[in-house]
């Protein structure tokens, strides 16, 4: 069962990889014909690949549900492929509502790196730990990523409209920052990239280290430590010293692989800057050339005004709920938690905004980008790289 989950995973990723093309296809036709308003033959199949590649992908929850007898979102791949597939669905339903095939254009790269993401992580279905075995976990943690994924169109909706909306004959700070975007998600195709590549050369490196607790332990690293671990000794022979320590509340390891994604996004950047010669942002504006500002910001916007309360529910009151039952307190001010409610703030503050002081066009674009960048964060780097009551989702 395990064995056809990960077939139904690997199947799901290639339709939405192919997609991706007849999307871009369906832009160039519909350009050249611009009298007619209805999905053309180059968007049926696009949308067409996207729904099966999705049932592939709910198989393939289905049936690793059943091989681990628990639901599969305890740990970063099972969380994150399911974020993925969330997100994927989201656009399906906002697709049938809107019926544009550009916002899949810019919906699906963003899932198949999210996938790609997950596929880096431990796949092994484990058993739960006890303080997973709750059905409020299901309910907590499937109920954020809905919400988080819904949210994540109002930024493929916002992305849009600035790509659109800025203009990139000059530099400006609009420019710089909207490309800064664009670095982000090259940056998780080189977390993807170098991940591969050392799995595929089997490197490895053991280090013994100092926990917060004072306790000796043992780290294994799958890359060349640049960073390492407090008050670490490398026992690997011929292994790489770390250019620099952390504190032990840190995850140096974890620390390690964003630093290498780093590298390996800057190297990608910088391979794609010299094929395109100008900013990735300029590139993508002739395709969406003929979209109506107005209309990806009502995306936008009622993408936030659905996925706020899903989030609101799954990702506080569901959390509280659980965390209860599991350590006996609503809330700890763990990092997961205090970053859980910094992006509930933020899109409360991204509402408030919006109708109280009229916020709309291009500030309300930006507030969409900002948030799912801070979810993000919240995904990685807080996941990955601080140590927390949450760190078991880093395995």
């Amino acid at each position: 069962m395990a064995g056809l989950s990960s077939n139904l995973l690997f199947i799901a990723f290639i339709l939405y990889l192919v997609s991706i093309l007849f999307y871009g296809g369906s832009i160039k036709e519909k350009r050249a014909n611009q009298g007619k308003r209805e999905t053309n033959k180059w968007g049926k199949i696009a949308v067409s690949l996207t729904i099966i590649g999705f049932i592939a992908q709910l198989g393939y929850f289905i049936t690793r549900w059943i091989a681990a007898k628990h639901a599969p979102v305890s740990n970063m791949f099972e969380f994150t492929t399911f974020f993925g597939m969330a997100l994927v669905g989201a656009f399906i339903v906002i697709y049938f509502i809107y019926r544009t095939t550009l916002l899949g254009l810019f919906t699906m790269p963003v899932a198949i790196l999210i996938i790609a993401y997950a596929s880096m992580f431990p796949r092994e279905i484990t058993p739960l730990i006890p303080a997973l075995q709750s059905y409020w976990l299901h309910i907590h943690v499937t109920t954020a990523a809905i919400g988080e994924a819904i949210l994540a169109i109002s930024f493929a909706a916002g992305l849009i409209y600035l790509v659109k909306g800025i203009d990139q004959s000059t530099r400006s700070k609009k420019t710089f920052w909207l490309e800064v975007i664009m670095f982000s998600l090259v940056a998780v195709l080189g977390f993807v990239a170098v991940s591969s590549i050392f799995s595929a050369a089997d490197y490895h490196e053991e280090f013994s280290w100092v926990d917060k607790h004072d306790n000796e332990a043992t780290l294994d690293y799958s890359m060349p430590a640049l960073i390492g671990p407090h008050e670490g000794q490398l026992l690997t022979e011929g292994g790489l010293n770390p250019l620099v320590s952390v504190p032990a509340f840190i995850n140096a390891k974890k620390l390690n692989t964003v630093v290498w994604s780093l590298i390996g996004g800057i190297v990608l950047y910088v391979i794609i800057r010299l094929v395109l010669r100008k900013r990735i942002s300029a590139a993508l504006q002739p395709l969406v050339k003929n979209i109506k500002l107005d209309f990806v910001d009502e995306i936008s916007y009622r993408s936030v005004l659905i996925g706020f309360p899903v989030f609101t529910l799954g990702a506080l009151i569901f959390a509280m709920i659980w965390a209860h039952m599991a350590w006996s307190r609503f809330w700890g001010w763990d990092p997961k938690e205090v970053w859980a409610l910094i992006t509930w703030l933020f899109y409360a503050a991204f509402l408030h905004l919006r109708l109280s002081k009229g916020w709309h066009g291009e500030k309300s674009a930006w507030l969409a980008v900002v948030g799912f960048v801070i979810i993000m964060f919240n995904l990685v780097a807080v996941n990955l790289v601080i140590a927390g009551l949450h760190s078991y989702a880093g395995s």
